[in-house]
């Protein structure tokens, strides 16, 4: 299984210029909105066509803007989940599955492709409801269904749960992930939310502005952004920009502090980051890389505290701060008591160390 992008097109305001490979290993493709995500996709699917370029699936190609090749959406084996569905309200839940049979089709095939649909997505005894009588996740079943049921060789994913509240989200995602453990294609998944990300595939590509920041193993993208838009966009809140003092020691020019480092390659680093959440409170005052810190303001969500920190001395207004520290609202309980100071560590193996900017 291989999926084969090289195209561009102008859209309003930036050039959509992808560049990429993919195997039947699950794929997210992570950014903000407007960045292109979804032009992506249809151009994929084949509903928009690129200006140029080239599009190729298991040795078929799709299209070529050289050759004049630009197979219609029906012939390129591809299933595609819209971000809110796109049931048929008119349609019941097997018609919905079984619309995009071609007539050719004889009956008695068509109903036994859909029951084992119906079976695998656990929607026996739904048959003949109606979309507004099914909750969201037997809608998204649905839909599953009627994008696999024709057997296609790639399954495009747009946003399927950005409508949702985070109860029924989480809920979908573990669902979702079930069922395209079924699927042996290739997935494609577009989202903003790097939690479902992260949840639902196991590579990763981040697009911003049109253009690809960063793609590879979810892991490796999400622990070591290489571009300050890369970290951003997988939710880091902590960067500076960064000078090199020596082999073992880097500036954090906005937060006015040195970091000593081991074992770390520090050959063309211009920023550094930390997320908020790997913040500690030193245990001792004398910890490499410990420095006096002033909470400046605190925003809590319902089960965290978010601390507005400023190193070395004390804030003038709420404005003057460096980083933000993500801790429980328990922890904040206890700390928010201590004598200040408070000593803040910074783990050194917990740093993001980037190359550049990046497109943002």
């Amino acid at each position: 299984m291989k999926l084969i992008v090289d195209i561009i097109k102008k859209l309003p305001g930036f050039e959509l210029k992808i560049k990429l490979e993919t195997d039947n290993i699950a794929l997210g493709l992570l950014g903000p909105s407007g960045s292109g995500k979804s032009m992506t996709l249809r151009c994929i699917a084949g509903i928009d066509t690129p200006d140029s370029g080239r599009i190729e699936l298991n040795g078929r190609v799709l299209f070529d803007s050289e050759k004049k090749i630009n197979i219609p959406i029906r012939k390129r084996k591809i299933g595609f989940l819209f971000q809110n569905y796109a049931l048929f309200p008119h349609m019941t839940v097997e018609e919905n599955i079984g619309f995009g049979f071609d007539k050719s089709i004889k009956l008695l095939e068509k109903d036994c492709r859909i029951n084992k649909k119906i079976e695998m997505f656990k929607l026996k005894g739904m048959e003949k409801k109606y979309p507004y009588q099914l909750s969201g996740g037997q809608q998204q079943r649905v839909a599953l269904a009627r994008a696999l049921i024709m057997e296609p060789e790639i399954l495009l994913l747009d946003e399927p749960l950005s409508a949702l509240d985070d109860y029924l989200r989480n809920k979908m995602i573990v669902e979702l992930k079930l069922d395209l453990t079924q699927f042996q294609g290739i997935t494609f998944f577009v989202t903003h939310n790097m939690e479902e990300a992260y949840r639902l595939c196991d590579k990763i590509c981040i697009l911003s502005h049109g253009q690809i920041e960063a793609m590879g193993n979810r892991e490796d993208i999400f622990n070591n952004p290489t571009t300050v838009a890369a970290a951003k966009l997988t939710g880091c809140k902590n960067i500076s920009e960064a000078k090199i003092i020596d082999e073992n020691t880097i500036e954090a020019i906005q937060w006015g502090l040195r970091i000593k480092l081991s074992n770390k390659d520090l050959h063309n680093v211009k920023y550094i980051g930390i997320r908020a959440h790997y913040l500690e409170l030193a245990k001792n005052p004398e910890d490499l890389n410990t420095f006096n810190c002033w909470p400046v303001f605190t925003s809590d969500t319902l089960f965290r505290s978010i601390i507005y920190l400023k190193f070395k001395e004390a804030p003038i207004n709420k404005l003057d701060y460096h980083v933000l520290w993500d801790i429980s609202k328990e922890e904040w309980e206890l700390i928010k008591k201590s004598p200040l100071p408070l000593k803040i560590k910074i783990n050194y193996e917990k740093l993001i160390l980037m190359e550049s900017k990046g497109i943002e």
